[in-house]
């Protein structure tokens, strides 16, 4: 099969519609915004920001974006469909919102299916040719930059290739700027999708460009991707971390380095491919879904190692187990320590964290992570707890603040519509230096009352807790036999914008678990903020 691989791939972003249809995620217009930034930072070639129209919230983001949102390298995209069957496109209502959203370019949806055509749109398949060709032609006599999303496209190919291409056809000759195949259905396999690429591509002999988007529901949205570009396709459409309906659409954070280091296609600008992993994390942080651990390149998993036997020739020669080098995509090596390790992993999970640990101090920290995970912990997923026991050994102790001690109270209560429910206070006592401070807070439970009580304590002393949010708490019964008296560990995950860790408590006591792994989460989300200056 012929290689069409192109020099150049641009890639378009469509996490702020596609991706919010992800059940879960329910995004503002700050975040929309806020999101538009970190993609433009990215350097993705087009954002595609939402369907002016469609919802109070999209039109209240494209009227704030003149004034709030300033693009350095991409362009800004406005989604919307064809002219509605049968109707006329200067009195048609979704193009004039359209070109009063003052987007620079424009993608607009129409079917490629036939059958979509007569038994979805309920009318003929000339109809639905023409509603492709008036709309591209009408938006472009207006000025601007026309994309087409061939809705559909590879399952209407398939069963009917004439009448795809005719619609393809009549966007071309209505001047379209970019063609882009749509396996809207996500069923197609990546030589399916290289073969047909190929072949639109060969039929337009580069008189128009071919872009692809992709959906991820047979797991094969990246292979895809590769596949159409292979095929010619010179623009790929897809969102941050995979985000969207069903089972997501055509990850960015893979296709970006995948075709960049190791197909050689440029895509986003050189010195921008290191900003792919704090991108990924940033924009989870503002969608509020933690990053998949085990992710390629950006996943906190992608380039860890349980070292065990192979330590020391990681160390000597990480090239021999890791197939890209993390820091090209921002991203770094990790050693997972757990009570397997011996001397030589967490000498070398010292180097890493820039720690200076002699034998005796090596020998301590073994000795302890063997005792800790024998009573229930399990530091190969408690990264900062794992730092902060390290940190001790060496006689590290900050000091921030003490914790003399705290109390959770809960009550059930009788509310004012006669419904009982749950109260949860805390009293925590806490002293900076010589100042003793005693602070009470409510909570949605046990935790959350602690946090806040001891945000409420110190929070104006220590302004970066502002920024430190937990994310997820899990909590596991490890001796289920003992019933209520069994031991459980209690697992944080806490972010502060910029990356998240995890933190670990073990006790028979649940909060006293959960006061472990707080206590933790918030020291060493101070210690980056340190760090950070």
């Amino acid at each position: 099969m012929t290689d069409r691989t192109p020099k150049y791939v641009e890639i378009y972003d469509t996490t702020l519609r596609d991706g919010s249809q992800l059940e879960g995620i329910s995004l503002t217009v700050d975040d929309k915004l806020r999101i538009a930034e970190q993609l433009d930072l990215l350097g993705v070639r087009y954002i595609e920001a939402g369907w002016p129209g469609a919802n109070p919230k999209d039109d209240e983001l494209f009227q704030r974006i003149p004034g709030e949102l300033t693009l350095t390298t991409s362009t800004l995209v406005a989604f919307g469909s064809t002219r509605r069957a049968r109707g006329k496109v200067d009195s048609d209502e979704t193009l004039a919102h359209l070109l009063r959203s003052g987007a620079p370019a424009l993608c607009i949806v129409g079917k490629c299916w036939d059958y979509h055509v007569t038994e979805t749109l309920n009318t003929t398949l000339d109809e639905g040719v023409a509603m492709v060709g008036d709309s591209v032609r009408f938006l472009k006599g207006e000025g601007r930059e026309v994309l087409f999303d061939a809705e559909h496209f590879f399952d209407g190919y398939k069963r009917n290739p004439e009448y795809s291409l005719r619609v393809l056809e009549a966007a071309a000759t209505a001047g379209v700027d970019r063609l882009v195949l749509c396996d809207t259905n996500g069923g197609s396999l990546p030589h399916e999708v290289e073969r047909i690429v190929g072949e639109v591509v060969d039929y337009f002999g580069g008189d128009v460009a071919v872009g692809v988007h992709l959906h991820d529901d047979t797991g094969c949205g990246v292979a895809n991707a590769l596949a159409g570009v292979r095929g010619g396709a010179t623009q790929v459409q897809g969102t941050i971390n995979g985000y969207g309906e069903r089972t997501g659409n055509c990850n960015l954070t893979t296709i970006i380095p995948n075709l960049t280091i190791k197909m050689g296609v440029e895509t986003i600008p050189a010195d921008r491919l290191e900003l792919l992993t704090p991108v990924s994390h940033h924009i989870a942080e503002l969608v509020n879904m933690a990053v998949n651990p085990q992710a390629p390149y950006v996943g906190t998993s992608a380039f860890a190692h349980k070292a065990g036997l192979h330590v020391s020739a990681i160390a000597r020669r990480p090239d021999a187990y890791e197939h890209v080098v993390p820091d090209s995509v921002g991203n770094g090596t990790r050693f997972v320590v757990s009570e397997l390790a011996g001397k030589a992993t967490v000498a070398l999970k010292a180097t890493e964290l820039g720690l200076d640990l002699d034998g005796p101090t090596v020998n301590q920290v073994v000795d302890t992570l063997k005792r800790l995970e024998h009573e229930g912990y399990h530091f190969e997923v408690a990264d900062a707890s794992l730092e902060l026991l390290m940190r001790r050994a060496t006689g590290w102790s900050p000091d921030w603040f003490t914790v003399e001690s705290f109390r959770v109270i809960t009550d059930d209560v009788q509310g004012a519509d006669g419904i009982a429910g749950v109260a949860t206070e805390a009293t925590i006592k806490v002293r900076l230096g010589t100042e003793r401070l005693i602070a009470t807070a409510e909570g949605n439970g046990p935790v959350n009352a602690l946090d806040n009580a001891l945000r409420s304590a110190i929070g104006a002393h220590f302004p970066a807790l502002a920024q430190i949010h937990l994310t997820d708490y899990k909590v596991r019964v490890l001796d289920t036999d003992r019933g209520t008296g069994a031991i459980t560990r209690v697992l944080l995950d806490t972010a502060d914008g910029e990356g998240s860790w995890t933190t670990i408590g073990v006790s028979e006591n649940i909060i006293e678990a959960s006061w472990q792994a707080l206590s933790d989460s918030l020291t060493y989300g101070l210690l980056r903020a340190e760090a950070r200056g």
